[in-house]
């Protein structure tokens, strides 16, 4: 039984070593002229002893090359003294087909540049005449990874906001269908990815990534009717919490700051109290339980970024609707919005004010073209971080349990 065993598993060792052979890729790299006659190659068999035989110089001469990542995409030049006489382009692992050392001059050499995404480029420079038969060639990955892409609109002023493991190198420039946001040394994770794939509003139609070498250039596709007129504002940030570095691109519409915030005060009258009293109340508790306090609270906070003036604009709207200007927290605790403190305070806990969310919902509602889902610019607002399909998700749940608070006040 042992004995069966052992040749069982010498099998499998076997067909495992040939799949790795046959798993390499296998390139021939040998120049179509020779280099001029030397009397190095009369002295050569004179020196093959030296070099472990005739075959050094006779036999065959192949080259091995893997990475580190595996499957690093390879640039492969054969140069005599500098000049190029073959390229090849190949997927590591990969073995080379070189001339024999004998047909080789000494100045003949391999240039190997290895690419993968995410990972720094590296070069090696190999001798043909030389013993090396294997090569290893490992990638560092790329100092700063895009994290997260966070996506807030309203009525046409909007914002792009990137986090980044370090503290970005990038630079906007415009393009004929939008603008384009270049990161040095940067890859994107998955997340970051994903989350472009969502991105759109009434001014951004799309956004995609392509990682260019060791840059991340991000595409932005503006909607015709609005790229000509939008200013692009850069600003950057720290979260020392997260430990995480931001910056966003803003958005100005050709009407500026002033007409927007000015068009979001008139929507903000436009909200009855019925808004964010009653079942309405209920919408706003079922959705602030399903969402991270944390994440609600970052997002709800002042940023100095666009949003601040219009939380405040809401935020004050809710005050007036409340008796007394007071507002309630989910503690309990209240505060007087006809007070600066008053107001500051209820600002720094703003993602605990019953109420806002609410408020929120028929903000974005009252704002939004028709033709574009208020829904959507409710997650930039309240839940920028949170997967659409997640956050549609919890804004049904809440609906439902709002629904079922009409349907008992109407029994």
């Amino acid at each position: 039984m042992s004995h069966t065993r052992s040749i069982a598993l010498l099998i499998v060792a076997l067909a495992a070593l040939s799949a790795r052979a046959h798993a390499s890729e296998i390139v021939e790299l040998i120049p179509a002229t020779r280099p001029p006659w030397t009397l190095g190659r009369l002295f050569a068999p004179i020196a093959a002893p030296f070099r472990g035989g005739p075959d050094f110089w006779y036999g065959d001469r192949s080259l091995e090359i893997e990475t580190e990542p595996a499957s690093a995409s390879l640039d492969l030049f054969y140069l005599r003294d500098g000049v190029q006489l073959r390229f090849e382009r190949a997927t590591a692992p990969v073995v080379l087909r070189l001339p024999r050392r004998i047909d080789a001059g000494p100045r003949d050499a391999i240039e190997i540049r290895a690419i993968l995404e995410g990972h720094r480029e590296q070069q090696l420079r190999v001798d043909v005449r030389s013993p090396t038969a294997k090569a290893a060639i490992a990638l560092a990955p790329l100092p700063n990874r895009l994290e997260d892409l966070l996506h807030a609109h309203l009525s046409g002023r909007e914002s792009l906001r990137f986090i980044t493991t370090q503290k970005p190198r990038f630079r906007i420039r415009r393009t004929p269908d939008g603008f384009s946001v270049a990161l040095s040394s940067t890859f994107a994770s998955a997340r970051a990815l994903e989350r472009m794939r969502s991105v759109a509003s009434a001014s951004v139609e799309s956004l995609r990534a392509d990682q260019l070498g060791e840059d991340l250039v991000l595409w932005v596709r503006l909607d015709p009717s609005a790229a000509p007129g939008v200013e692009l504002r850069s600003l950057e940030g720290y979260d020392a919490v997260r430990e995480q570095h931001r910056f966003s691109v803003e958005l100005v519409p050709a009407e500026g700051n002033a007409v927007v915030l000015e068009r979001c005060r008139a929507a903000l009258d436009r909200i009855p109290v019925e808004s964010v009293s009653g079942c309405a109340l209920e919408f706003d508790r079922a959705l602030r339980a399903q969402l991270d306090p944390e994440a609600l609270a970052s997002a709800l906070a002042p940023a100095s970024g666009f949003l601040d003036p219009y939380l405040r604009a809401a935020l004050e709207r809710l005050g007036e609707l409340s008796a007394g200007r007071f507002v309630e927290l989910t503690d309990t605790t209240r505060f007087q919005l006809s007070t600066p403190i008053g107001l500051e305070a209820a600002s720094a806990r703003a993602a605990e004010v019953v109420g806002y969310l609410s408020l929120w919902r028929a903000l974005v509602t009252e704002m939004e073209p028709p033709q574009r889902d208020p829904r959507n610019a409710l997650r930039g607002v309240v839940a920028p971080d949170l997967p659409s399909e997640r956050f549609d998700a919890a804004v049904e749940f809440a609906e439902r349990s709002e629904q079922r608070c009409y349907e008992r006040a109407g029994s």
